[in-house]
């Protein structure tokens, strides 16, 4: 016998308050549409999934503007972001038209957008994607990947709680 989900006894609000408790890393996730201008956007759902092979994961809302490019490039580039970088998160969140005008960035070995500053980035094969619920679950295989080691003490932009933050040791 298949037992199924029972109906949330919660409303959205709620849902949103208890997942704003889990503090999360902020990242840009960057590509290029083919022979065509560069694309990205702030992600907080970048996820490790796999060391071998390696794979991480990420998702978007399957009413993005982006999503018909991230679904069908080959490859992807997930930036993590230092706490520096709040301008840089806010920028690929909300600006429209060019969000690349002005910000550093050099092209890996893909050709997708590695963006300068970022404290470690990945970047990846677009090996699997799943549609569940109102997002699309991105699932990349990672070719190469790099640390900034200027900035390998620098603190993490965090979300949490609704505002963003950075870590400090404890």
């Amino acid at each position: 016998m298949t037992r199924r989900a029972s109906p949330p006894n919660f409303d959205d609000a709620a849902f949103r308050r208890a997942l704003g408790q889990f503090a999360t890393g902020v990242t840009v996730i960057t590509t290029r549409v083919p022979n065509g201008p560069l694309i990205g956007i702030t992600a907080s759902s970048f996820n490790s999934v796999s060391m071998n092979p390696p794979l991480v994961l990420w998702s978007l809302a399957t009413r993005s503007a982006s999503m018909s490019v991230f679904r069908a490039n080959s490859h992807y580039v997930v930036n993590v972001l230092a706490a520096s970088q709040l301008d840089l998160c806010k920028r690929f969140a909300t600006v429209k038209g060019d969000r690349f005008e002005g910000v550093a960035h050099a092209a890996g070995d893909s050709g997708m957008p590695v963006l300068d500053g970022a404290l470690a980035w990945f970047e990846c094969h677009n090996r699997s994607r799943y549609d569940e619920g109102d997002h699309v679950i991105f699932v990349g295989e990672v070719e190469r990947c790099g640390v900034r080691e200027d900035l390998a003490h620098a603190p993490p932009l965090v979300y949490h709680g609704g505002g963003f933050h950075q870590i400090e040791p404890l």
